[in-house]
């Protein structure tokens, strides 16, 4: 279960160092690029909460094996496609595979382990996600650059067959021991609800968060989804008595309401942080994709060995909640160091006590808020807080994706204008108004995030032009970035606060 969990989250970070090679290969736009990444994102935001009820109803190992065939084949798809439509499609099959297996392993842990050993059990999957973040960028470009691009997907496919080979002689056939019916309507509303507010958070910045095509508007439709959401809630509401696609009765459990509300935090912020800071890296400090990923690679390495100590001895010493605590505090104190400590010109290893930190915080986090989550956690009711608690972790992400980087290009746009005005002064009278009109126009059409990059097309312009607009981008593009990084790190704060509702016993 724990290598079908790294071989889905790996295939998030490794796609992303490929995309300049397969635009390339495939003659793709950068729309389509964009949809390589959103297409997968969407399709396993939207599923997760029928998948998990699915899992209730037909065995989780059922459906996570289900999930991990669909996977398998749905990457050999991406591996062979020759055009970008039949790569976006792939992706989405593998964004629908990723959400019937995701959802699966929760139950099956709530099945297999007792509460007092669920920590442990847990970090386990904490330090599967922190490989996955390391070995993403690094693996994807050894694959890139030795093999192409397409092997990123094919080398999920022995990996996949070997999980399946597996899964039925060793997971046990865990059932919930009673019938179930699945909510049709419900799917179906949750299903409308989520693809429209997905869909409108994921590509709200892309329309300027304006017109769609004809009458359609992004607002409209988040406005829809929020209403199909309510009519959602209204729907399961009434069929409580019965058989709800989600029992509210996994909310009365106070210690999962905590939970869920943390695990949407740690979403926001984990994205809310990265979005900026993986941008700093390559555009203002010049370093490489792979170079980007060793250097952030300091925080999941020190997460992966501190795990073993906070889930060993220290975990039966100290109550989830207050572990908890302590993590989502260390995260933003190591969070708001990188923040104060970046710098046009800082070295790419000025922030390693800011990333061992908040390292240290994230080997906190995982293990206790899932044990603490699942402690009082009915069987029959796991596969669906299961795909509750995936869900709002997405959700809290796309959500991070649309605010960071809203927030983001607000606050660079002004940024950029400041810093373009005292650049021009020590250019020729001649160059001004072009200059600083240059940097407005790439402040409201948005940048590339590639190393070295000034945010201008300035191809033969003289040497001071371009050494100017690198200093105008470089301080620029800090200024903003640091306001941009108070959000994620507010959240995180704010989480802290909300563990103290959690029960101790």
């Amino acid at each position: 279960m724990a290598l079908a969990t790294f071989m889905t989250l790996l295939d998030v970070t490794i796609v992303n160092i490929a995309i300049p090679t397969m635009l390339t290969n495939l003659h793709a736009g950068l729309d389509q690029a964009l949809w390589v990444v959103n297409g997968y994102s969407l399709t396993y935001a939207v599923l997760l909460i029928t998948s998990g009820r699915l899992g209730d109803i037909w065995g989780p190992r059922n459906l996570f094996m289900a999930g991990v065939g669909l996977f398998t084949a749905a990457s050999a798809l991406s591996g062979l496609s020759q055009t970008p439509e039949q790569l976006i499609a792939a992706r989405a099959l593998q964004g629908v595979a990723a959400a019937l297996l995701a959802p699966q392993t929760l139950p099956m842990m709530v099945g297999l382990f007792p509460p007092d050993r669920r920590g442990g059990v847990f970090a386990i999957y904490g330090m599967i996600a922190g490989l996955a973040v390391v070995a993403g960028p690094t693996l994807g470009g050894y694959l890139v650059t030795s093999f192409g691009w397409r092997w990123i997907f094919f080398v999920n496919v022995p990996v996949g067959l070997a999980i399946l080979a597996l899964s039925r002689p060793v997971i046990p056939d865990f059932r919930p021991g009673l019938p179930h019916r699945l909510d049709l309507a419900g799917v179906a509303l949750v299903t409308a609800a989520l693809v429209c507010l997905v869909f409108g958070l994921i590509e709200g910045q892309r329309y300027d968060w304006g017109t769609v095509t004809g009458p359609i508007t992004i607002p409209e439709i988040i406005g829809l989804g929020v209403l199909l959401f309510a009519g959602f809630v209204w729907h399961q509401a009434r069929r409580q008595g019965g058989e709800p696609l989600v029992p509210f009765a996994v909310f009365a459990d106070r210690n999962f309401a905590v939970a869920t509300i943390v695990i949407c935090a740690m979403g926001f912020a984990i994205l809310g942080l990265y979005l900026p800071l993986t941008i700093y890296y390559q555009s203002v400090l010049g370093l490489t994709a792979i170079a980007a990923g060793l250097t952030i690679a300091v925080q999941p390495v020190t997460m992966f060995f501190a795990a073993g100590m906070v889930n060993g001895p220290l975990a039966q010493k100290v109550p989830a909640k207050y572990l908890l605590m302590a993590g989502l505090l260390l995260l933003a104190a190591g969070s708001a160091f990188i923040a104060l400590k970046a710098q046009p010109g800082s070295g790419r290893w000025d922030f390693v006590p800011g990333l061992v930190v908040s390292g240290l915080g994230m080997s906190c986090i995982w293990g206790p808020i899932f044990a603490l989550g699942t402690r009082d956690l009915k069987p029959q009711v796991a596969g669906v807080a299961s795909g509750v608690i995936n869900t709002v972790q997405e959700l809290g992400s796309v959500v991070a994706s649309a605010a960071v980087g809203a927030l983001l290009q607000n606050r660079l746009a002004a940024a950029l204008h400041d810093r373009a005005v005292a650049a021009a002064a020590g250019l020729p009278p001649a160059f001004r108004p072009g200059f600083i009109d240059g940097f407005a126009q790439a402040a409201r059409h948005g940048f590339d995030a590639g190393a070295g990059q000034n945010g201008l097309a300035l191809g033969s312009a003289p040497p001071a032009i371009l050494q100017a607009a690198h200093w105008v981008f470089a301080n620029g593009f800090v200024d903003a970035m640091r306001p941009t990084l108070v959000l994620p790190i507010a959240v995180i704060v704010i989480a802290a606060a909300v563990t103290l509702a959690a029960r101790s016993r």
